[in-house]
């Protein structure tokens, strides 16, 4: 299951099987609407981890790839830099000090 439509598609036709088909039989049975929502949802998620990870994995290499799709070196660097700026608290590498060890020193060991 290389193609990343199929997985998509696979994936996304059994959740809702995975959640409708218990949700319909607990109704059936003549359990409250919410509840049965509720065991038909927790129901589905186990099955879906349990069963779905080929097109899980598949459907999100897809996202990746699509993501990471024209990115050069320089685009990634560039985009690093971009969060490190906006984001004070990230840990630089590189020898510039990081800002929790800015933030330890007192004003004359600064100046």
């Amino acid at each position: 299951m290389q193609n990343p439509r199929t997985a998509w598609l696979v994936y996304a036709v059994l959740r809702l099987l995975f959640f409708a088909v218990p949700f319909g039989v607990l109704y059936l049975l003549g359990i409250w609407p919410w509840i049965a929502a509720v065991f038909a949802a927790l129901i589905g998620v186990s099955l879906s981890v349990i069963f779905l990870s080929k097109p899980r994995a598949v459907a999100s290499e897809s996202i990746y790839e699509w993501r990471n799709r024209d990115r050069t070196a320089d685009d990634i660097v560039e985009d690093e830099a971009v969060e490190a700026a906006e984001d004070p608290e990230i840990h630089r590498v590189g020898g510039i000090i990081d800002s929790a060890e800015t933030s330890k020193r007192s004003p004359r060991e600064s100046a």
